[in-house]
């Protein structure tokens, strides 16, 4: 292959991959017990997708295909902690992840409907609310850092997702189903 068409190969699957990326991960995650966890599958599941590309047909629908890898490695790492008390047996994960798919085109809508609002936001408001959402933050900390009350921050939270909350609502319905 010539390295032109290499690096167009490239370009391809990064494109299909990084647009697709965040709904796969959410899939996965949706199938398993921890992050952790989805996040050691998704890399599996993107040498798959990296390694099988070249079978993918371009007019083919990236996202179906790359939640079919996805179930595969979720099954095959569920056959592989099968003793694990905390994991699913594989009849109810393919059922979820049946109903997941079912369910991503409203998720994705709502995905993007998140970050239209989000970007709407304030800057210190959206930085407020990251750090706030942060794996690890303290509550506390982010308050008084904010110059905020605990008590205060937590009624600024609750503000702010209902204002999030309302825009997501409002652009949903405007979006056709």
């Amino acid at each position: 292959m010539p390295d032109t068409d290499n690096n167009d190969h490239h370009r391809q699957f990064l494109r299909h991959f990084t647009t697709h990326e965040p709904a796969v991960r959410a899939f996965v995650r949706r199938l398993v017990p921890s992050r952790a966890d989805a996040d050691d599958i998704l890399q599996e599941v993107s040498i798959v997708l990296w390694k099988k590309f070249g079978e993918f047909r371009s007019d083919g629908d990236f996202k179906a295909w790359a939640f079919g890898i996805a179930r595969f490695k979720v099954l095959s790492w569920l056959r592989d902690r099968g003793r694990d008390r905390l994991v699913l047996d594989s009849d109810v994960v393919a059922l979820i992840a049946e109903e997941s798919q079912n369910v991503e085109p409203h998720l994705e809508r709502q995905r993007i409907a998140l970050e239209t609002c989000f970007e709407k936001m304030r800057t210190e408001e959206r930085d407020l609310l990251v750090r706030a959402y942060e794996r690890n933050a303290r509550i506390h900390e982010v308050a008084l850092t904010s110059g905020r009350s605990v008590g205060g921050f937590y009624q600024w939270l609750h503000r702010m997702r209902k204002l999030l909350m309302d825009c997501i609502t409002r652009a949903l319905a405007e979006q056709p189903s």
